[in-house]
């Protein structure tokens, strides 16, 4: 008989776990994180097509746009799971980790801030690929109501709400999904790990919240499609400069300094890998003596 395991790292364990993979990510060869991050654009650029193609609903969009927007909201996690689980990286996950690695003195402060822009432009490079090559050349969203979507939806990320609203969104959006990575390695089984990445995601886009890595392929789609009132100059004012900065903000401080201040600031790296080495030898032996008591 199977039995649920609530198993789980500490916050402390989780904030030594953020801090190693922070300084793993913040030393790792620019050629290799520009091509990491280059993958994560791609992956979440499909997200964000099977979020447009899920809200290309008319009737729903006119008579209840809460419950069509809620279930695209419940597919859109899918992207960040694979991102996640294969190791790619999104700036806006770097901004997190690789803060609290530097908070902890694993590497300097311009490591991070060149892994942030490394990880911005491959995101970029991602994204623009999937959006030109997959989904526009490959005509995905060229024919009505696909194209009057996409059109839509850009218009209110971009037109319709003014730069400060566009920050404070970016704050929460990249709070939730700093919250799913924190949240994905507490977990040790994969599909506790899928769970914590899920609903955080599911919260950012059911609010309707700005990533600017998703901006990527929402904007540019639409500019593709011949948007008439989206223009580069437009995109990058109010889809990349307000977002990046509300994304910082919401990943940085938000999660980053606060989970390090709560849970590390005053617990040496020593401490915290002997309780995590701790914590894996109680699994360890849970493990063994399930084992033996099943033969």
């Amino acid at each position: 008989m199977s039995t649920v395991s609530l198993n789980a790292l500490t916050p402390v364990e989780v904030v030594h776990a953020v801090a190693l993979a922070g300084a793993k990510k913040g030393t790792m060869r620019l050629d290799k994180v520009f091509l990491s991050a280059a993958s994560a654009g791609c992956l979440l650029a499909f997200a964000c097509g099977t979020s447009l193609s899920t809200n290309t609903a008319p009737a729903l969009q006119q008579s209840a746009p809460g419950l069509i927007r809620t279930i695209s909201a419940l597919l859109f996690p899918y992207g960040l799971c694979i991102i996640l689980l294969t190791g790619a990286d999104l700036c806006t996950g770097s901004f997190m980790f690789t803060t609290v690695a530097a908070l902890q003195r694993r590497i300097p402060w311009y490591r991070m801030l060149l892994h942030w822009a490394t990880t911005f432009l491959g995101n970029l490079a991602g994204s623009l690929f999937v959006v030109a090559v997959l989904f526009g050349y490959g005509e995905t969203f060229a024919a009505d109501p696909y194209r009057a979507e996409v059109l839509a939806f850009a218009t209110k990320k971009q037109v319709t709400p003014g730069f400060g609203a566009i920050v404070l969104r970016a704050v929460g959006c990249n709070w939730l999904v700093c919250l799913a990575c924190f949240l994905g390695m507490q977990g040790r089984d994969l599909a506790s790990k899928v769970v914590g990445i899920w609903w955080p995601t599911f919260a950012f886009v059911s609010l309707g919240f700005d990533h600017v890595v998703a901006n990527m392929t929402f904007v540019p789609m639409a500019i593709f499609l011949g948007a008439d009132n989206i223009t580069v100059g437009l995109y990058v004012w109010k889809g990349i400069v307000p977002a990046l900065l509300g994304n910082i903000v919401g990943g940085a401080l938000f999660c980053g300094v606060y989970y390090w201040y709560m849970y590390a600031r005053e617990s040496p790296d020593h401490v915290l890998q002997s309780e995590t080495k701790r914590s894996d030898s109680d699994v360890e032996a849970a493990v063994i003596e399930k084992s033996a008591k099943s033969v």
